[in-house]
């Protein structure tokens, strides 16, 4: 079959986008090739390996995941369902961060629940002359989040555990985490390509809880790992931002904000150590 036909018939299944995208993928050409060249045939295996694909992508499996691939802040992450896929909005937790950085040229960051590594690698790039380190608690994340770091050639501190557990008394300059924070009923996780995703990325898996057992714990331990004048920034869900604020407020960390992501909604707060 032809690469013109073969995009046609893809078309047929899913989106066109997507269709595209996953032929690049398994014939390793680009947006030109298949214009330039639309007579050049597949091999069996290769149409093999996209009949596959587009079955998996027409049963709600991210595009990301079948890619092995997700861009963030414009850079390219590996991914795999280890993982959480990095959004869009998260971006915003690395613009606040580089933002209070602006004091700190030599500042300690850490990332807690890393995952694919997207907030500690960026940071790490962005900001040479800072030291990160990101905590983990699944090591098949570490594994994932550790290529990235050696593909972005950045020195990031990657550390097993339970959130501040594998840290002692060490301190930081920033805390920053983009933790699971959605409902443990929310409807939103039957959908979108949730499903395919790590649950313990996306909820705290509290039976009836309200997705903030994370951010209590992230918030209720920083002041003992922030230097004087340290922040923590986190991400929240779309109607979290006044729940957080008061966490935040209830360790007497000052100057309490939130901003606003490109749809207008408060998505990342956080507070200094006075």
């Amino acid at each position: 079959m032809t690469l013109d036909a073969a995009w046609r018939l893809a078309c047929q299944r899913i989106a066109r986008l997507d269709a595209r995208l996953l032929l690049e993928h398994v014939t390793a050409c680009t947006h030109a090739d298949l214009i330039a060249h639309p007579r050049r045939m597949l091999s069996a295996e290769q149409l093999a390996r996209l009949d596959a694909l587009l079955s998996r992508r027409a049963e709600g499996e991210p595009l990301a995941y079948l890619l092995g691939s997700a861009g963030f802040y414009g850079l390219e992450f590996v991914v795999t369902p280890a993982v959480l896929i990095p959004r869009p909005e998260t971006e915003l937790l690395i613009d606040v961060a580089i933002e209070s950085l602006q004091s700190w040229p030599r500042a300690q960051i850490l990332d807690l629940g890393t995952g694919s590594g997207v907030l500690a690698v960026t940071l790490a790039r962005l900001c040479r002359g800072a030291s990160v380190t990101a905590v983990d608690f699944s090591s098949a994340a570490l594994a994932v989040a550790r290529g990235n770091a050696a593909r972005h050639a950045v020195e990031v501190s990657f550390l097993l555990g339970d959130w501040y557990a594998p840290l002692g008394e060490s301190r930081f300059d920033l805390i920053v985490a983009n933790p699971p924070y959605v409902a443990y009923a929310d409807p939103h996780l039957q959908h979108s390509g949730l499903p395919f995703e790590p649950r313990m990325a996306l909820t705290d898996g509290v039976v009836g809880g309200d997705g903030l057992a994370c951010l209590r714990a992230i918030i209720g331990g920083a002041a003992a790992h922030l230097r004087p004048g340290g922040c923590v920034l986190v991400e929240h869900g779309y109607d979290q931002a006044a729940a957080v604020r008061q966490l935040l407020a209830e360790q007497r960390l000052v100057k309490l904000d939130s901003w606003r992501d490109l749809a207008g909604i408060e998505r990342v707060s956080g507070g200094q150590l006075d």
